[in-house]
């Protein structure tokens, strides 16, 4: 393995894709790549990714912002690493780089949300000295009330 760390060029942000929808098959393809076509065009909004070699195995979108409890800060988005690199310890050395690389661009503070369901994630994050302080709450205001 020739491991790299770096970011998504906004021009290439559709790359994220067919790693995104794995994670994501509840919405439909089409509304999915003009989500995260606009999310590439937002200014606080940056994608990070694992290479092997040039292979694209791991994404993690970026949210930047500055809230009065913390401070200047970084939620992680849509983490995922590809299923034949699981288990090998990248996500780990994934969140090692985006400390770094967030500390660098001034963030003080990280926070994220992860899907209730996903216990796996659960205790990945508690490993790496995230705590629970807060409940993330939705309302969907679309006609239909789905969640997609």
């Amino acid at each position: 393995m020739n491991i790299s760390f770096n970011t998504i060029d906004k021009d290439n942000i559709l790359s994220i894709f067919p790693l995104l929808s794995k994670i994501n098959t509840k919405t439909p393809p089409d509304l999915l790549k003009n989500r995260i076509i606009e999310m590439g065009n937002c200014p606080n909004y940056e994608c990070v990714a694992v290479f092997d070699d040039n292979e694209l195995i791991g994404v993690c979108g970026l949210w930047y912002s500055t809230r009065h409890y913390l401070g200047r800060s970084v939620e992680p988005d849509h983490v995922i690493i590809s299923e034949t690199y699981r288990g090998k310890g990248l996500g780990k050395l994934f969140f090692e780089w985006i400390y770094e690389y967030t500390k660098q661009k001034g963030c003080e503070a990280m926070e994220l949300n992860t899907y209730s369901t996903n216990t796996k994630s659960h205790k990945f994050y508690y490993n790496e000295g995230f705590n629970i302080y807060a409940f993330h709450f939705a309302k969907i205001l679309r006609e239909d009330q789905k969640f997609y």
